[in-house]
């Protein structure tokens, strides 16, 4: 099957079918590209849905990446991060190994298509005019025999006519002769152009078009050879990832695997152990001593005053329950070691259960006690700071004993390995300082004096921290064990003292006939409107304290988020000392605050403002 010999006369059918290929050849193209567009897209996108939950820096969702299903799901967006990767690798592939490759076929596609084309018309203009020579030669012909014609035959009318003179005869005979010589003449060329015609035309059809429309279905035949190849390059892009792909998706499954609920379990108990132990049995009440009344008024007020004793107890007590769940106020109350000092104006010294006891503490009800405690502006303040995670007592004082412990231990562990790093730094300089005493053209030795003065007195630094931080740590390890039964006394004493301040307000209530029940009711009225006062202090949010001001060393831009950015030589305010990873908390204008690099800005801490944070 050739397209030279079946398909001679259509020549403009095949001109717009090749035309219709080279379109489709660019659809494909087209789609390809589309699809490169779409993988980018899609793995764009993948990358910043793993990049939005991925855990911020220095924040509290930091912290919670130590349990399994935490560090699972890190995992699993470790790897959505290398999924979105192998669909950047096949927009790349498909881009290079197809869409690139086409565009330049097509091109080459359209010039050979150009050129063959051209050939053909070529050949079809020259057998047009040969044609077109062999019209004009076949029209001169009949001319010329017509003429000839018309010659002979007005010949032989002069002939015979007698009244023509001879010359005239003569002359029309030569005229004649002329005619049919001229029609001769016509007809040799007329049979020689058509000779060559039909030479021309048989090979325009037999050689000349075959060939051109051969090549044209060879080039046809590439192009479609070209596109399933393409075809098949596509699919192999997709199957090419497609391991890679599995890996990260058994990544996944590896790390939803890795879950362990009990391991998570023992971490809350870490995170969350105060080290006291539960509170003790509550004192049987007796109800029935009331009942033994008598007709004489002091039995009267006797009897009042037990009514007004049991009932207070009975409720008050359990109203007390609430506020046992806020473990930072019942450490604050059962536990000489846990609260910070309170400020002079405070709170009464009642409020503390190993406090010295005031003369006004016997005629002070209980839940005027609590109030005092709780709506103090300064203990409220200490609440807000831990609550939001803001200045807190350098050695963590504020916390429970395990906590108190944990953090101990672990301000220990970063200071040893600033001490390691800081040890290193010093090592390398000694021995870049011993190059230089030993090749003096490499460096002044003298140089390196200051530099190594400053980290021994960093590592200095370091290690009486340490000490001190190590200190701290073995007064809470050598007080944990034997805390529980002091607690437990304490707490004794605290319900004595509550139990003892109840009775004597009962006491004071003789002179009024219904004072229990009033004063009754009046208690749990308070107990509440005071657990509500507590919760809704928590929720107040203030901003925090500044604790000194800066000055910015360079200019830095925070582009990252929780950054701020700071031109060279601004004042600003510092609101949160570097903890140790390299990044000081400002604010400018009381509105805007961030984080900046540490080794970015001078601090100038205010002492006074590093006194009030001791209470906290």
């Amino acid at each position: 099957m050739s397209w030279g010999t079946e398909l001679w006369d259509q020549f403009d059918n095949l001109e717009k079918h090749t035309q219709w290929g080279i379109d489709i050849l660019e659809k494909y193209i087209k789609f390809v590209k589309e699809r490169t567009d779409i993988e980018l897209s899609y793995a764009k996108q993948l990358r910043n849905l793993s990049k939005k939950y991925q855990p911020k820096k220095n924040s509290k969702e930091e912290e919670e990446y130590k349990y399994t299903a935490c560090k699972a799901f890190l995992s699993t967006l470790n790897e959505m991060n290398d999924y979105a990767g192998q669909h950047e690798v096949i927009s790349e592939n498909m881009t290079s190994q197809i869409t690139v490759d086409l565009m330049r076929y097509v091109q080459e596609l359209k010039q050979e298509r150009k050129s063959n084309f051209h050939d053909g018309r070529k050949a079809q203009q020259h057998i047009e005019t040969c044609w077109k020579q062999l019209e004009s030669s076949k029209r001169r012909f009949e001319r010329d025999c017509k003429e000839a014609d018309r010659a002979q035959q007005y010949f032989e009318k002069m002939d015979a006519d007698i009244n023509v003179t001879k010359a005239d005869v003569e002359k029309a005979r030569q005229q004649a002769q002329l005619r049919h010589q001229m029609a001769e003449d016509s007809k040799a060329d007329y049979s020689s152009i058509l000779q060559r015609f039909n030479q021309e035309q048989w090979e325009y059809y037999h050689t000349h078009i075959p060939n051109i429309f051969q090549k044209i279905q060879e080039m046809e035949e590439r192009r479609i050879v070209r596109i399933g190849e393409s075809m098949k390059t596509y699919a192999e892009v997709d199957r090419q990832v497609i391991p890679i792909i599995g890996k990260c998706l058994d990544g996944i499954v590896k790390a939803a695997e890795s879950i362990d609920q009990k391991n998570d379990s023992q971490l809350v108990v870490e995170a969350y152990k105060s080290g006291f132990e539960p509170p003790g049995d509550i004192e049987f009440e007796d109800y029935t001593q009331p009942m033994k009344r008598t007709v004489s008024e002091n039995s009267l007020s006797s009897s009042k005053e037990g009514k007004s004793e049991l009932r207070f107890g009975g409720k008050s007590r359990g109203k007390l329950w609430p506020f046992i769940k806020k473990n930072k106020l019942v450490s604050l109350l059962t536990s000489p070691h846990q609260p910070p000092p309170p400020p002079p104006a405070s709170a009464s010294p009642s409020a503390v259960p190993n406090g010295p006891q005031s003369p006004k503490q016997q005629k002070e009800p209980l839940s005027h006690r609590f109030n005092e405690f709780m709506t103090s502006k300064p203990k409220i303040h200490c609440f807000r700071s831990l609550k939001r995670g803001g200045a807190t007592p350098e050695d963590f004082s504020n916390l429970p004993p395990e906590q108190r412990r944990k953090k101990l231990q672990q301000k220990v562990d970063d200071l040893n390995k600033e001490i390691q790093k800081e040890t290193d730094q010093r090592d390398a300089i000694t021995k870049m300082k011993d190059v230089y005493l030993k090749n003096p053209q490499m460096g002044d030795p003298t140089s390196l004096d200051h530099k190594l003065a400053e980290v021994t007195q960093n590592i200095e630094r370091l290690r009486l921290e340490t000490q001190k931080f190590e200190a701290w740590l073995a007064e809470v390890e050598g007080r944990l064990p034997a805390r529980s039964e002091q607690a437990r006394r304490q707490s004794g004493m605290y319900d004595g003292q509550t139990h003892q301040t109840v009775t004597n307000c009962a006491q004071d209530r003789e002179s009024s006939p219904d004072g229990s029940y009033t004063e009754e009711q009046s208690q749990e009225s308070e107990l509440k409107v005071l657990a509500t006062d507590f919760d809704d202090e928590f929720d107040d949010e203030e901003p925090l304290p500044a604790i000194g001001t800066c000055k910015a060393l360079y200019t830095f831009e925070g582009q990252n988020e929780g950054t701020i950015s700071v031109v060279e030589g601004e004042m600003l305010s510092v609101i949160e000392e570097d903890k140790g990873d390299g990044w000081t908390r400002i604010r400018r204008n009381e509105d805007e605050e961030g984080y900046v690099p540490t080794s970015y800005v001078e601090v100038y801490l205010d002492k006074n403002a590093k006194g009030a944070k001791t209470y906290i």
